[in-house]
């Protein structure tokens, strides 16, 4: 990078975080100060609080690359988002402003009993705690890798800055960066997609990208094949989606703590609709700019392979670098050849003459299909080369464009963003960590301290949450495959989770002891399932909820038959 991208990334950082701790400085006088900014939302800053502690910086860098390697069939997953949002407006929100809960936990003591809140509590620690530590490795990882900067002072660096500004200024300093951290975000990811029409030829444009896009299968938006091993069509999105967006936006501390810092209930039902509204069209965009990104590439000059570090590395070793070099040399010769298909593809297009279409389309598949062959062989090549290195390299693909292709100023812009878009959501979770820490854990066990007190306490474990996220974000650069895992994580005990509380909501019926065990036997099934299947995850959000659901019942239903009475 420049030094204007230097500059601009630093400024950047600095003004957000400068002025989330200036603006909140006062803050936490109170744990209801400290934790939930003192309740004085609006619905505006709910939702966009919503929305960046939803939107990861693992959202920014991978998603552009899976619409440019798999097309747009991942906006499937959010199908059922604006369902949930609905139900838990009319369901959950106004059973948490009520009992002015601090966490979602909280309201499981009353309705069960401890034990039930502390299992729940534990579950949502555990899952939320690896969560933070993944989603500070990701783009650490990829922004080692492109800029060659060190991922251990690359993590401590997006880590330190957001254990800072939270344990400074809690909910209240989480909520302002938030705000400044979508402006950042927005700007960067619109500029990069006008920048990426305007790189096309002249005789391009946006529709002929499109159709160009279409043609090559790439706008596959909606699949209504069914398919349990499929993790993207409309039945895993609209069933498993919504299950797990319920989880997360109703029982996940880290959502639930946005809405719950509403200055009424009309405020907090009201954010949580706005990023029902806007999620879709915003994901639609991010995976719009794969597909443009797809396109751009039929025209320039793409790599072998993203991951330029390790395809340097592999290049200029006496083993490996001869053959390597010899799938480069192939690899520019069918550069040429998809460079004419495309054009022309592009001018029978805009004439509708269908047989050149189809002849065109022909053409290029073949030479699609031989670059594809291409690749996998260099992605094998390196693995056998650096069998650390992850094959699949997608998830470079936006940033080398950026790097490659973005002006002076804009490069530190959209390296801000991703920055920006990884401390925002950390910063959430660590917020959520400490709150769910002090009050679900601590304070039952430390009753009649004072709120000074709670309130030091809450900022020490938002540094030990921080510093161990920091510690297994470290300790994740030694394993493989971590990226996507911050998907599926969630899903792993996000059905448990959203059980319990189903059957709290529903069913008054069950007691604490029955619901009690009957979430332990959904998640240990949940476990089995997924280590001995290949389901798609998007599906044990499902099974979790329906097995504590349907044991809960079954339990009860047993409990009074008269075989059971006699006995």
């Amino acid at each position: 990078m420049s030094g204007l991208d230097w500059l601009i990334l630093g400024g950047t950082l600095l003004f957000i975080v400068g002025y989330g701790t200036w603006r909140t400085r006062r803050a936490g006088a109170s744990l209801d100060d400290y934790l939930l900014g003192g309740r004085t939302a609006s619905w505006w800053a709910v939702g966009l609080s919503i929305m960046a502690t939803q939107a990861s910086a693992i959202t920014f860098i991978s998603t552009p690359g899976q619409a440019y390697d798999d097309g747009m069939r991942f906006i499937q997953f959010y199908l059922g988002l604006p369902v949930a949002m609905v139900l838990i407006a009319v369901f959950a929100v106004p059973i948490y402003h009520r009992l002015q809960v601090y966490t979602a936990y909280e309201y499981l003591e009353g309705r069960f009993d401890r034990r039930t809140r502390t299992f729940t509590a534990l579950l949502f620690l555990v899952q939320r705690g690896l969560s933070n530590g993944l989603s500070l490795y990701a783009p650490a990882l990829v922004l080692s890798a492109i800029l060659g900067w060190n991922i251990h002072l690359t993590v401590w660096l997006i880590g330190g800055l957001m254990i800072g500004y939270t344990v400074s200024g809690g909910t209240k300093a989480v909520a302002v960066t938030q705000q400044a951290q979508v402006a950042v975000i927005f700007t960067g990811m619109v500029i990069a997609g006008y920048l990426l029409v305007h790189y096309l030829p002249e005789n391009v444009g946006f529709t002929d990208a499109m159709r160009v896009a279409g043609s090559q299968g790439k706008l596959n938006l909606i699949d209504f094949h069914f398919d349990p091993n499929d993790r993207y069509n409309f039945w895993s999105g609209i069933t498993g989606g919504l299950f797990l967006a319920l989880s997360y936006f109703g029982t996940d501390q880290s959502q639930v703590q946005r809405y719950l810092a509403g200055r009424d209930l009309t405020e907090s039902r009201l954010g949580l609709l706005m990023n029902g509204l806007l999620k879709i069209p915003m994901q639609f965009g991010i995976l719009l700019l794969g597909v443009l990104l797809f396109v751009f590439y039929q025209f320039n000059p793409a790599p072998l392979t993203f991951n330029r570090p390790v395809y340097l590395e592999v290049a200029h070793s006496e083993q490996y670098g001869p053959q390597l070099r010899g799938l480069e040399r192939s690899h520019a010769t069918l550069f040429k050849a998809r460079a004419q298909a495309t054009g022309e593809l592009v001018a029978a297009l805009k004439t509708e003459d269908e047989p050149a279409i189809a002849a065109a389309e022909t053409r290029l598949q073949t030479v699609q299909a031989a670059n594809l062959g291409l690749r996998e062989q260099a992605q094998k090549l390196m693995k056998q080369a650096v069998p650390s290195v992850e094959a699949k390299d997608t998830d470079y693909v936006f940033l080398t464009f950026v790097l490659n292709y973005l002006p002076q100023g804009l490069v530190g812009l959209v390296v801000a963003v991703v920055l920006s878009a990884a401390m925002g959501s950390a910063a959430a979770g660590l917020n959520a960590l400490s709150s769910t820490t002090v009050v679900d854990l601590y304070r039952p066990r430390r009753p009649g301290r004072t709120e000074a007190h709670y309130v030091a306490a809450s900022r020490w474990a938002a540094v030990g949450w921080g510093v161990l996220g920091i510690a297994f974000a470290t300790f994740a650069a030694r394993l493989e495959n971590l990226i996507q895992a911050v998907n599926i994580l969630g899903s792993f005990f996000y059905g448990t989770i959203l059980g319990i509380f189903m059957v709290a909501f529903f069913i008054k019926s069950v007691n604490g002891r029955t619901v009690f065990w009957s979430a332990v036997v959904a998640q240990i099934v949940v476990a089995a399932l997924f280590f001995g299947t290949d389901i798609g995850y998007l599906w044990f959000n499902i099974i979790g909820c329906a097995l504590v659901v349907l044991c809960s019942v079954g339990h009860k239903l047993l409990a009074v038959s008269p075989g059971i009475n006699k006995a």
